[in-house]
């Protein structure tokens, strides 16, 4: 398959023009280069897979650029796509794999991280320009401070816990799903996800002891 070039406006998501396809039929489409089902395909994961991606990385910009890499790699692959589980659990697959491989490049390659905090150059910290772009689950259940309580949390919970708990109780996917995502049994997955919860609530409780002003409403920390 032709590598096709890829430019994505995480601000405006695509706009439906009918019914969304069934998986079969938008790979039949994809496999066939219909146009159409790439702009599709671009609808319906673009957003989740950004924000897969970024709470992953911790970094809008460099989340930006992986989604590319994911979008990439379905579109090279999925004449081999064979079905074994849903396109959803497939696509995610890659963006967890996208993920590790840039934060070992990452980490090889690069100085020190870019800070949610700092100033990207027009007065707002990048934290408040994702805000803008990318309203998250959280965003639409609980306080701006509250969501940023928590998003701050997350990123100090150990990668391989963290991952799990972003795909279980923030993309919602069953624990079946999830196993085959990371591609690990079903007990570690359990067991990541009890693991990543419980850190969660330590860092909760610390950060909360220095700001008692927070009201905290985690829907799936308690679950």
């Amino acid at each position: 398959m032709t590598d096709r070039a890829i430019s994505f406006d995480l601000s405006q998501p695509w706009e439906a023009t009918g019914p969304s396809p069934t998986d079969a039929l938008l790979i039949e489409g994809l496999r066939a280069g219909e146009e159409v089902a790439y702009e599709e395909l671009v609808r319906r994961f673009q957003t989740p897979v950004y924000n897969l991606v970024y709470r992953l990385l911790d970094d809008p910009i460099e989340a930006g650029d992986v989604v590319q890499e994911v979008f990439l790699k379905v579109f090279r692959n999925v004449t081999s796509f064979r079905g074994d589980s849903s396109l959803k659990t497939w696509i995610y697959r890659i963006g967890v794999n996208e993920a590790h491989n840039h934060r070992r490049w990452f980490h090889r390659r690069r100085g020190p991280e870019i800070s949610l905090e700092d100033d990207q150059g027009d007065g707002r910290t990048y934290e408040q320009v994702l805000a803008d772009q990318l309203p998250s689950p959280l965003q639409v259940t609980m306080e701006h401070e509250t969501q940023v309580l928590i998003e701050e949390a997350l990123q100090k919970v150990r990668p391989v816990f963290r991952e799990a708990l972003i795909l279980r109780d923030l993309e919602g996917l069953s624990y079946e799903e999830v196993a085959s995502v990371l591609q690990v049994s079903l007990g570690t997955v359990k067991s990541r996800i009890v693991r990543g919860r419980e850190a969660l609530k330590q860092h909760l409780s610390r950060r909360l002891e220095d700001e008692p002003r927070f009201s905290l409403a985690v829907r799936g920390v308690n679950a």
